[in-house]
């Protein structure tokens, strides 16, 4: 495979007008004018890089396979450029112990479309009370840690985990809301959860407890991930951490970046997620944090729900939003970002704080995990190929089209009308 003619972001930099051949799987060129190497692409006005790689992922696989299973939604990353994610924990089962998270990894080789990595969970059950099973995790091939979808409430439970993981270079991933102060909220607390006179969540919830977390990662040294961040104060406070050379990194969702709290006056629970969808100032404080670096990484937080279960009355809703199909549509979209730092946010980063091998890079000689990206097509939002369609994006106006998806070595998304042959 040739790809002609690209935008090439890669480790050494970015080169225009370059080339890209993948023979056997493997990237054996990358430059201006290379010989043909099998069928050939033209893309020209395309973004060619690493595949993307997401961190927070809800694949619903073991227990609840009628919101989403491994197979859908690796074929729904694909299509959004997903070359590897990381399965949450929050299943049924919780991913607690060594045989559940390789049960993962061993589904995801399987469907072979998509890397497939587990979260383990940072409690028994999830249920904050005891540890779960960190060293058979660890044995498991498990690097990130979580409860998302709850917060570790318990400092000293959270300090005992974060000391296990800080020598073993393992990072914990924090869903920071305050248990007590988001008691109820069904969406951001401002002048809109006013207006329509429903309990809100305050940025505090957020906010007090990553403060929190920050004085156990002094204390213990483990490396610390801030999972959908949402607020300008938070934003601030991992600022702060990281001027401090704390080891800590930070994530903002799709969701965060394109919508604010206005949306929910509509009372479609496609917009009910958590943390809730904020103030315009706070969105506007999270895309200049990713511009910036501030945020490392675009994480989906692709949280599936059937329609019978999201169809519902705002009040009655889960929580959740699907999103890994146009996560790089909406970057492009509300943020842009040049080449480089947008494979950087979507790749190389996140492949980093996760620790996923051979991946968030485009090197000769390596395995082909990449993307072809036109940063100037219209994104399809007709349809998704998730078994779920709480999207908020599906029918809108987006910019900025995944055009072909190659995973290990294989071509495992193709848009093509979009791309000459």
């Amino acid at each position: 495979m040739t790809l002609r003619n690209a935008t090439v972001a890669t480790s050494a930099g970015v080169v225009d007008g370059a080339d890209v051949t993948v023979t056997e799987g493997v990237v054996t060129g990358i430059g201006v004018g290379l010989g043909e190497v099998g069928e050939v692409i033209d893309c020209t006005g395309m973004w060619v890089g690493p595949g993307f790689v997401d961190i927070h992922t809800h694949l619903r696989e073991p227990g609840q396979e009628w919101k989403e299973d491994i197979e859908s939604g690796s074929r729904a990353a694909a299509a959004g450029g997903f070359t590897a994610i990381v399965a949450m924990p929050n299943t049924d089962p919780a991913t607690d112990a060594g045989h559940l998270a390789r049960y993962v990894v061993d589904r995801g080789r399987q469907v072979g479309i998509v890397s497939v990595s587990a979260a383990g969970a940072i409690s028994e059950g999830r249920l904050g009370q005891r540890l779960a099973h960190l060293d058979e995790l660890w044995d498991a091939g498990v690097r990130v840690y979580t409860d998302d979808g709850d917060t570790v409430a318990d400092a000293g439970l959270l300090r005992r985990a974060m000391e296990y993981l800080a020598e073993r270079g393992g990072v914990i991933a924090q869903h920071c809301i305050d248990p007590g102060l988001a008691a109820g909220g069904h969406m951001h607390e401002g002048t809109v959860s006013s207006r329509l006179g429903m309990a809100g969540v305050p940025r505090q919830a957020e906010e007090t407890i990553i403060e929190r977390d920050l004085a156990l990662v002094r204390l213990s040294g483990c490396r610390y991930h801030v999972q959908h961040i949402s607020t300008a104060g938070a934003v601030s406070l991992v600022a702060s951490a990281k001027a401090e050379g704390l080891p800590v990194t930070a994530e903002a969702t799709p969701h965060h970046l394109a919508f604010d709290h206005g949306r929910v006056e509509e009372t479609d629970p496609v917009y009910k997620m958590m943390p809730p969808l904020r103030d315009p100032e706070d969105v506007a404080a999270v895309r200049d944090a990713l511009r910036d670096g501030t945020i490392d990484c675009v994480a989906t937080d692709h949280a599936p729900h059937a329609a019978h279960e999201k169809d519902v009355p705002w009040e009655d809703a889960p929580f959740g939003v699907t999103g890994l199909e146009w996560a790089a549509a909406v970057v492009n979209t509300h943020v842009g970002l040049d080449p480089l730092a947008f494979f950087d946010r979507m790749s190389t980063a996140s492949a980093a704080i996760a620790q996923i091998p051979d991946q968030g890079s485009l090197r000769e000689g390596e395995m082909a995990n990449l993307v072809v990206f036109d940063p100037a097509a219209e994104a399809d939002t007709s349809q998704t190929l998730s078994k779920s369609s709480n999207a908020p994006y599906l029918g809108s106006a987006l910019t900025g089209s995944v055009q072909l998806t190659v995973a290990n070595g294989e071509v495992t998304h193709r848009l093509g009308s979009e791309v000459t042959t």
